[in-house]
């Protein structure tokens, strides 16, 4: 059974703290605190914060890992060459089911993102200020940091601060959905693939950091570049916020130095001794195999080199009791859930991946996990957002960790093991994957295998070796409601119909027969 993750879990740190710093003292940093903790920051000109985030090292902590320094040169370029007023974006829509770091900063430590939000701000002399969030805890917390600092939306505010709620899903996160939806749109991405730092909210150059990333720009102003680099590695100096979750007895954020044995912090978790398999960034990210995970350090680098991925902070640990491959294949039907229903790669490809995945789990063969690969293979690089490329990583990742399970449902009967669900995942589906109490239907005493309907509702839909469909019903989500429509009114045969799916609609209560007028029912 999944269990999803609180908005603040347990929160721990090893060595000295730095972005965790005071949260021994209170649940939560208000301003004043903050500046007991913290102290006071003064502002940086354009190049000299350019120059600290260089000598850092400092990278974006969302799960790309721009360099930081770059993305404000080239915001800074194309405000001075257009002669207009560049915008800052927080980014702390943290909409994974597996992550949790942004959301404890934005709970417990809201002022020092500001403090990095306002530097970069006031080195730009951007005059707008715009703060995503996805939860209810975050956008409370973050407007209640606005609040104490004085900060406003009003229009004669010299800096015009706000706060974007998006709802929780998965795309929400990506920079281009997030300035889409501040600029009045809806929350997914555009389709089209334009650079935030030339052309983002409302036209204007944009930077666009994850909120992490703010925070540790206002740490290394406060202590410098030189104190900064003593902790962790020289290549990647400074502290790192992850995500544990998976088979832990104690779910929590963990802020470690860069260097770090991964082995180490899955113990302070309680992760298995020796476990199946992590994965690593989340579920855009790679497995490690048990080898692989007792050699990696906690670093973007030695992550890589093993296999794995850094990505968005989230170390997620199985163990020996579950079936990998049937635990992959649940997070794989939920990424398909996730897509935008916009780009075909996203909203065809994802199911169809995940139905391969189940294919080649019920013993499908070696057919099975040759089709797999195949739409793994057509869904990356063609999506309007990295979502497809992400989700199609992982898959990968999942059969190639994997290989004695995955020679076990293919040759044979399958390993055996159950599947626990101990990779957390949102309970409620996201509202355009819900269905739409609607099912298609195909009559069979009409259809003539034209063909059509798998051509126009493929998600729907696939046709068998026969040429004819493979299902006699499937059940419509709202965002095939109008391919279906469509399937049906061009179908040559008229072999096609739209029903109610009595599975999605309640039955209706069965009423007490009408009595004549005059008379009542007796009480027993």
């Amino acid at each position: 059974m999944n269990t999803a993750l609180p908005d603040v879990p347990e929160v721990r740190v090893v060595g000295l703290p730095q972005l965790t710093s005071g949260f021994d003292l209170v649940e939560r940093l208000d301003l004043d605190m903050h500046l007991k903790v913290h102290g006071p920051l003064e502002p940086l000109a354009g190049e000299q914060l350019a120059r600290l985030a260089q000598a850092v090292s400092l990278r974006g902590r969302g799960g790309a890992g721009f360099p930081f320094a770059k993305k404000l040169r080239a915001v800074a370029e194309a405000a001075i060459r257009r002669g207009v007023r560049p915008v800052v974006v927080v980014n702390g829509s943290e909409d994974e089911p597996a992550c949790r770091k942004d959301t404890v900063l934005i709970n417990r430590a809201p002022h020092l993102i500001l403090d990095g939000a306002l530097l970069v701000a006031e080195a730009l002399g951007a005059r707008t200020l715009i703060v995503g969030v996805t939860r209810d805890s975050t956008e409370a917390s973050m407007q209640a940091a606005l609040a104490e600092r004085g900060l406003t939306n009003r229009r004669n505010a010299p800096l015009r601060a706000r706060v974007q709620r998006n709802p929780v899903r998965m795309v929400t996160g990506e920079s281009s959905a997030l300035i889409r939806s501040a600029d009045g749109g809806p929350p997914k991405p555009p389709g089209r693939k334009v650079r935030a730092s030339d052309s983002g909210v409302g036209g204007a150059p944009t930077l666009l950091s994850n909120a992490e990333t703010f925070a540790q720009l206002a740490v290394a102003a406060r202590t410098g570049p030189e104190r900064f680099c003593r902790t962790g590695l020289h290549d990647e100096p400074g502290t790192i916020l992850l995500t544990l979750s998976g088979a832990v007895a104690r779910p929590m954020v963990l802020e470690v130095p860069s260097g770090v044995p991964l082995r180490y912090v899955l113990q302070l978790a309680g992760a298995p001794p020796l476990p199946q398999g992590v994965l690593t960034g989340g579920y855009h990210g790679k497995w490690l195999d048990g080898v692989g995970a007792q050699d990696a350090i906690v670093s973007r680098a030695s992550l890589e080199a093993c296999g794995g991925a850094l990505g968005a902070g989230a170390i997620l640990p199985i163990g020996p009791d579950t079936c990998p491959l049937g635990e992959s294949l649940k997070v794989a039907q939920w990424l398909a859930s996730e897509s935008a229903g916009q780009c075909g790669p996203c909203y065809l490809g994802l199911p169809a991946a995940a139905r391969g995945l189940e294919d080649v789990l019920n013993g499908g063969g070696p057919t099975a996990l040759e089709a797999l690969r195949e739409v793994t293979r057509a869904v990356k690089r063609r999506g309007a957002c990295k979502h497809p490329d992400g989700s199609a990583a992982f898959i990968e990742s999942s059969i190639s960790a994997f290989t004695d399970d995955l020679a076990a449902h293919v040759l044979g009967a399958g390993c055996g093991r159950p599947v626990r669900g101990v990779l957390p995942l949102h309970t409620q589906a996201p509202a355009s994957a819900a269905p739409s109490g609607k099912r298609l239907a195909v009559d069979w005493t009409l259809c003539q295998g034209h063909g059509l309907c798998a051509d126009i509702a493929p998600e729907l839909l696939q046709l068998g070796p026969d040429g004819f469909p493979t299902v006699a019903e499937a059940a419509v989500p709202r965002y095939s409601e109008a391919n279906a429509v469509r399937a049906v009114r061009r179908c040559p045969a008229l072999a096609l119909r739209i029903e109610e799916d009595p599975a999605a609609t309640p039955p209706r209560p069965v009423l007490p027969p009408a009595l004549p007028p005059g008379r009542s029912r007796a009480r027993r």
